[in-house]
C-alpha cells in the first residue's frame, strides 16, 4: 500500500559553512528518503536554512551588509554544498519567508487565543553602549563554580557547570567589551507545561527512540517550565503581533519553517497542505534531528503544534555527533572539515557509504577514522561491488557483441540474493543502514566467490565453452544489478551510472527479482576509483591552511 510521507532535517544555522558534521544527518535522512521512493510511496523531504537571531544579524553589520544579504549568500553556499552531496531536497526554502511568517502568526495566535501565552516581566543582562539585551553567549566573565576565566553566560566549558548570567563574575559585552546592566523588560511565555498529559501520551507512542523517551521522562520528573518564545528588539526575525518592539525567538519560527518548505512545495506542485498538516491526517511526518535539539523537538514543538490544531510528529529520528579519528572535529589537525574542501579532493559517495556503515537506529556518536574510511572504501566499493561487474562485462562485450544471455547459468543463486530484497528493506526502514552494508557485502562476497569458483577468464578459452560462459558472464552482472539496486538509496549516482552500464530505465526496489536477459549492455567503463590516501591528506591539509585565519 502506497504511503504518504513527509521528511524534513532539521534547518541548518544561515550564519557559516557546512561541514561534515552536519552532513551525518543530511546524508542519513537522504538515504531513507531515496528508500521510500524506490518503493513507490509519495515521500517529499522539505529543508530551509534557519535565518533568524541575534547571531545573524551582528553578523552581518561586522560585514556590512544587511541581515538578508548574509542569509541569501549563506543559503546559495549551502544549496551548492547540498547537491555536491546528491542530498535530494525536494525543496529547500528560508525561515525569512512570507509563509513562515503566516504560520508563525497563526500558530502563536492560536495558543495566545487558547490561553496558553502569559506575560511575564524578566530582568537581562544590557549592554548599554550598543543599545541591546544581550543573549547567554553574548556574556563572557569568570565562571562562578571553578573561577576559570572567559566563560559564556551559561555553561562552564572548564568545569562543566550550568548557571544563570547574573551568576557570572566579571561579566563582559562579548560585542562592546562592556560590562552589561540588568534591565527588566516583559516577556512572553508559552505555557508548556500545560501539555504534559498530552506530551507524556506523544511519548509512549512509537515515534521516539528509547533514549530519547528516557531523556524526556527526565524532563517531566523535573517539571515543565513555561518557555520564554519573545526576544527584544533589536533583532533580526518576526514582530510578534500586536507588539512594537517585540519579535519570535528564533526557535518558535525554525520548526514552523518545515512547514513553511512544504506550503511552498504545495504552492508549486498542486499539493493540498492541509491534507498533510491537519490534526487528523493520515500522512507521516517525520523529523531527523541531532540529539542536542531533542528539548525543541519532542516537547515545544508537538505541544505547539497540538496547542495550534495540527497535527503532531510520526517519529522523531534522533542521531548522535561525528567524531574524526576518535577526537573532536578540530581546525589544528584539519579534521574539522567543510562540504566545500572535501569535494575538491574526494567522490561524495565515498563519504555517504561510510556513513551508512556506521549509522544504525541509535543516538551514539559515529566516527570517521580516515584510515578506516579509506580500506573500506577501496576493498567494499571497488574491491567487491564494482568488481563483480567488472569481472564479467568484458566477456560479454568481446564475446558476445554486448547483448546478455538467454539465460542464467545458477538461477538459484540469483533467486537466493534477490530474495534478500524484503530483509534489506526492512533495514532501511528502521534506519539500520550498518546492517544494510554488511548484508549487502556479504552477498558481494557470495557473488565474488561465485565467478571465481566458476573461472570464466578459464572457459573463454575453449570455443566448446561458449555457451556455458554467456550463461555465468550473465549471471555475474544480474548479480551486479541486484546489489546495485540494494544500495542505490546510499551511492545513487553509482547507481545511475550502473543504469546507464546496462542500459535500463530508474531501476525500482520490485525490480530486485526480475533477471535481465536477452538484454544489450553498453560496453563497461570504471564506476568508482580507489581512494588515493594521498587525496585524503591532501583534503586534511586544505582544512588547515584554510582555517588558518580563524
Amino acid at each position: 500500500m502506497s504511503r504518504k510521507i513527509l521528511v524534513t532535517s532539521a534547518l541548518p544555522y544561515a550564519n557559516g559553512p557546512i561541514h561534515l558534521g552536519h552532513l551525518v544527518e543530511y546524508i542519513q535522512t537522504d538515504i531513507w528518503v531515496r528508500y521510500q521512493k524506490l518503493q513507490g510511496h509519495e515521500c517529499w523531504y522539505v529543508c530551509a536554512d534557519d535565518a533568524h537571531g541575534t547571531p545573524i544579524m551582528l553578523k552581518a553589520r561586522e560585514q556590512g551588509i544587511t541581515p538578508e544579504a548574509l542569509i541569501e549568500q549563506v543559503g546559495a553556499d549551502h544549496r551548492r554544498d547540498f547537491a555536491g552531496f546528491h542530498i535530494g531536497f525536494d525543496n529547500y526554502y528560508s525561515t525569512h519567508s512570507a509563509e513562515n511568517r503566516h504560520f508563525s502568526e497563526l500558530i502563536y495566535t492560536r495558543l495566545r487565543d487558547g490561553g496558553w501565552i502569559d506575560r511575564q516581566t524578566i530582568t537581562q543582562a544590557y549592554d548599554e553602549r550598543e543599545g541591546m539585551f544581550l543573549p547567554d553567549r553574548y556574556i563572557k566573565g569568570t565562571c562562578p563554580r571553578c573561577g576559570a576565566d572567559d566563560q559564556y553566560g551559561d555553561n562552564c566549558e572548564a568545569c562543566g557547570a550550568s548557571y544563570s548570567p547574573d551568576e557570572l563574575q566579571n561579566p563582559v559585552s562579548v560585542i562592546s567589551g562592556e560590562t552589561p546592566v540588568q534591565r527588566a523588560s516583559e516577556h512572553y511565555f508559552f505555557r508548556l507545561q500545560d501539555f504534559e498529559p498530552m506530551l507524556r501520551e506523544w511519548a509512549t507512542g512509537e515515534g521516539l527512540q528509547e533514549e530519547v523517551a528516557n531523556k524526556l521522562q527526565e524532563w517531566f520528573d523535573a517539571g515543565l517550565r513555561a518557555w520564554d518564545i519573545s526576544r527584544d528588539a533589536p533583532y533580526f526575525g518576526f514582530q510578534i503581533p500586536d507588539t512594537t518592539d517585540k519579535y519570535f525567538y528564533v526557535w518558535l519560527d525554525a520548526p514552523i519553517g518545515y512547514m513553511a518548505s512544504f506550503q511552498d512545495l504545495c504552492n508549486r506542485q498542486g499539493l493540498d497542505f492541509d491534507a498533510w498538516w491537519r490534526a487528523d491526517s493520515d500522512a507521516e511526518l517525520y523529523h531527523f534531528i541531532g540529539k542536542d535539539i531533542v528539548y525543541f523537538h519532542a516537547l515545544f514543538w508537538p505541544a505547539m503544534l497540538h496547542g495550534a490544531g495540527f497535527r503532531t510528529p510520526t517519529r522523531v529520528c534522533a542521531h548522535g555527533f561525528l567524531t574524526v579519528d576518535g577526537q573532536k572535529m578540530s581546525k589544528s589537525r584539519g579534521t574539522f572539515i567543510m562540504a566545500e574542501t572535501y569535494l575538491r579532493h574526494l567522490d561524495p559517495e565515498y563519504l555517504r557509504y561510510y556513513f551508512a556503515a556506521k549509522l544504525g537506529t541509535g543516538v551514539h556518536d559515529i566516527d570517521l577514522s580516515l584510515e578506516d574510511f579509506t580500506q573500506r572504501v577501496n576493498a567494499d566499493l571497488v574491491g567487491k561491488l564494482v568488481n563483480i561487474a567488472s569481472r564479467c562485462a568484458g566477456f560479454i562485450q568481446k564475446r558476445f557483441d554486448g547483448q546478455l544471455g538467454p539465460r542464467l547459468d545458477t538461477p538459484e543463486l540469483f533467486r537466493r540474493i534477490s530474495a534478500r530484497a524484503e530483509t534489506i528493506g526492512g533495514l532501511y526502514e528502521e534506519r539500520e543502514y550498518a546492517r544494510v552494508v554488511r548484508e549487502v557485502m556479504a552477498l558481494a562476497d557470495e557473488a565474488n566467490q561465485y565467478i571465481d569458483e566458476k573461472k570464466p577468464w578459464v572457459l573463454a578459452k575453449d570455443p566448446d565453452q561458449a555457451e556455458a560462459l554467456h550463461a555465468i558472464s550473465t549471471t555475474g552482472i544480474n548479480l551486479f544489478r541486484v546489489l546495485m539496486l540494494y544500495l542505490k538509496p546510499v551511492l545513487p549516482r553509482t547507481a545511475e551510472a550502473a543504469e546507464a552500464f546496462l542500459q535500463v530505465p530508474p531501476m525500482a526496489w520490485a525490480d530486485a527479482g526480475q533477471p535481465l536477459l536477452d538484454h544489450r549492455i553498453e560496453r563497461f567503463k570504471p564506476l568508482m576509483t580507489r581512494i588515493d590516501p594521498a587525496a585524503v591528506e591532501a583534503m586534511i591539509e586544505d582544512s588547515r591552511e584554510s582555517l588558518k585565519p580563524a
